[in-house]
């Protein structure tokens, strides 16, 4: 495994190094991590090797992407964390779903079936982050699990145009008698904290527990926007807000040395803060 550092200074001056570390003897695509009690694993999603392309990062000059050795397009991955906290098994994101998904054979892997999953908590409501929860016929993956979304996020895809919300719908239909609608200041079970994260998108989430951060898809290019947090990737729907947001949530990050988990971050997409 290796552990890659974030080393935060002001909040537009990020730098990353990377030393080795961690677990052995896991199967490919998944890692485990113990903080302070809390067991943690990262469960890679997609098939095939990640690069987020260069063109996604218009404002990034090829001079700064030549210098950060980014000219083919910036390491990532399509990634899914699973937590185990007083007996109960919570997901956070559920990945592209099938076929090519690696969340299903990785939770086999790890001796746990779907119906083992007692939670999912949704950072928003892109396909690379709610496809896994229902089948290639339609039904719910996970039967037994409850649903949390942010309620901003699920009221504005509500009101979009039908031809952009068609998986939203059908995935919040599957888990209807289980859906489970939040603002900032409620609890969630197993004391995860919820942290507003808008820009990517306007319910955009963040999951606070224990020392892990689980951040969603505030950073697409690791290797870019750590260093560069003002740099946004063309998926983000408001720019300002996001850059504002991630220059904000990384100062957060460094100030209570979490450890962040990302759902784009390059495997094993764990981020650890400089000891």
């Amino acid at each position: 495994m290796r552990k890659l550092l974030y080393v935060l200074g002001a909040a537009s001056a990020i730098s990353a190094a990377v030393v080795s570390c961690g677990a052995a003897g896991q199967p490919d695509g998944v890692k485990t991590i113990d903080l302070d009690g809390l067991r943690v694993t990262w469960i890679r999603d997609n098939a095939e090797p990640r690069l987020m392309e260069r063109s996604l990062f218009p404002d990034a000059s090829d001079s700064l992407m030549a210098s950060l050795g980014l000219n083919d397009g910036v390491p990532a991955s399509v990634s899914v964390f699973l937590v185990e906290k007083e007996g109960r098994y919570l997901l956070f994101d559920t990945g592209l779903g099938m076929p090519g998904s690696g969340l299903l054979p990785s939770l086999h892997s790890l001796g746990l079936a779907p119906e083992d999953i007692d939670c999912i908590f949704l950072t928003h409501f892109h396909g690379d982050h709610i496809g896994g929860m229902i089948g290639e016929g339609g039904e719910a993956v996970f039967p037994d699990a409850d649903v949390y979304v942010p309620e901003v996020e699920y009221d504005e895809w509500m009101a979009m145009p039908v031809e952009k919300k068609g998986q939203v719908v059908a995935v919040m239909d599957c888990y209807e008698d289980r859906l489970h609608k939040f603002g900032y200041a409620d609890d969630l079970p197993c004391g995860v904290k919820p942290i507003a994260a808008p820009g990517h998108t306007p319910g955009h989430t963040l999951y606070q527990i224990g020392r892990l951060l689980v951040v969603g898809d505030l950073v697409h290019g690791a290797a870019l926007q750590l260093v560069h947090p003002e740099i946004c990737a063309l998926y983000d729907m408001d720019p300002n807000q996001a850059a504002a947001t991630r220059v904000s949530i990384l100062d957060y990050a460094r100030q209570g040395k979490f450890v962040m988990g990302g759902m784009h971050f390059p495997e094993p997409a764990f981020i650890f803060p400089e000891q």
